[in-house]
């Protein structure tokens, strides 16, 4: 072998080493990300196992792009080289010779009940890896802050609650259908409505304190004419529902929401008359609606057979008519007598004073403060 190829054999030899020993350095540094690295092609990277039997991708020679004719001058140098750098590379991975004692890792149970279970048996190699794993426990929590619910915060005011003039409802259940064994309907809340509303718009002209007690009324008759409209248009309706049903589109007429409301109610209360004709209440709302909508002849036998059966606002419905009628001074002596019988009643000598006044409604009173919800 000549000079120039023996400094030439040195030259690769020198190479190899420091590529060897950057390889090693790479290896123990990024080991992982060596060992999860995507398979690439045999032929293109060479690869080689150490004594932990991980794969360790080398990059490929730059001496690849040499002429081909060097490279079988090359291959018995290489062999050499590479068993060398072998046994250099296990001799690092080598085990120690003293062994770490540590206790077992136990498994956390995740659900209360369950026995733990001891970590199984790993590899020597693995078991220095799982030796350094620290297992979370939980610990207690704190908190940081000001607790608020167990005193006032500094500086605010602690608002102050009182609740007073509670009412509440009475629950009111009337018979869907006429006969036995039929559904209740709850009107609770409908009944105390038509209680609240009537004295300002069960006659005509309607009296309300303002615009808007007036408009929320309206609004509200409404909802509830097209809630209990398909129980009274049943044929078989009952007496209750019929009553509440011609009460509402009574209502409904006085404050102009359409004539639909003033047929309605008519052929409703007339129903309700049909199965109870006895009822006080029936026949004076059927009189006083068709007197008040200028049917005085055909109101009057209802309303005074309403009379008859004890009601004294059919009375009261009587003189209105009279006043309408012209008869003025039959109108005042009604309310006269009626006074006489029924000195309790405060609205009767209200309207023996609008009469003396020359007006002409008897139901046009100052109105009461209601307070209609929207």
């Amino acid at each position: 072998m000549t000079a120039q190829n023996h400094s030439i054999t040195t030259l690769k030899k020198t190479l190899s080493l420091s590529a060897l020993a950057a390889a090693c350095a790479m290896t123990m540094s990024v080991s992982s990300i060596a060992a999860t690295s995507p398979a690439t092609d045999a032929s293109a990277v060479p690869s080689a196992v150490d004594s932990s039997q991980r794969v360790i991708r080398r990059a490929a020679s730059s001496s690849a792009a040499q002429p081909a004719q060097a490279a079988d001058a090359k291959n018995d140098l290489e062999r050499d080289q590479e068993a060398q750098a072998t046994n250099f590379h296990a001799s690092l991975y080598q085990a120690p010779a003293t062994t770490l004692s540590r206790p077992p890792v136990v498994a956390t149970p995740l659900f209360p009940g369950q026995a733990p279970t001891s970590a199984p048996t790993k590899a020597p190699a693995q078991q220095e890896v799982q030796a350094e794993t620290q297992v979370y426990q939980p610990g207690p929590i704190s908190t940081t802050g000001v607790d608020i619910s167990r005193g006032q915060l500094a500086g605010i005011p602690a608002p102050k609650v009182s609740v007073s003039n509670i009412s509440f409802v009475p629950t009111v259940l009337i018979p869907q259908k006429t006969g036995l064994g039929t559904d209740k309907i709850d009107v609770s809340l409908l009944d105390d409505f038509i209680k609240e509303v009537s004295p300002n718009a069960r006659h005509y002209p309607p009296n309300f304190p303002n615009r808007t007690q007036r408009y929320n009324a309206r609004e509200k008759i409404k909802v509830l004419t097209d809630w209990i409209e398909p129980y009274a248009k049943a044929s078989d309706a009952s007496y209750d529902v019929l009553l509440r049903a011609a009460k509402l589109n009574g209502m409904g007429r006085n404050l102009d929401l359409g004539s639909d409301f003033a047929v309605r109610g008519g052929q409703y209360v007339d129903r309700a008359i049909k199965l109870k004709p006895d009822s006080a209440e029936a026949n004076f709302l059927y009189g006083m609606m068709l007197s008040e909508g200028g049917g005085f002849k055909e109101g009057q036998k209802y309303l005074d057979r309403a009379v008859k059966l004890g009601y004294v606002e059919a009375e009261q419905s009587l003189a209105q008519s009279d006043l309408l009628s012209d008869k003025k001074s039959q109108a005042l002596e009604r309310l006269q007598r009626l006074q006489q019988q029924h000195p309790e009643n405060a609205q009767i000598p209200k309207q023996i004073q609008l009469i003396e006044e020359g007006k002409y409604y008897i139901w046009d009173l100052p109105s009461s403060n209601i307070a209609v919800k929207p």
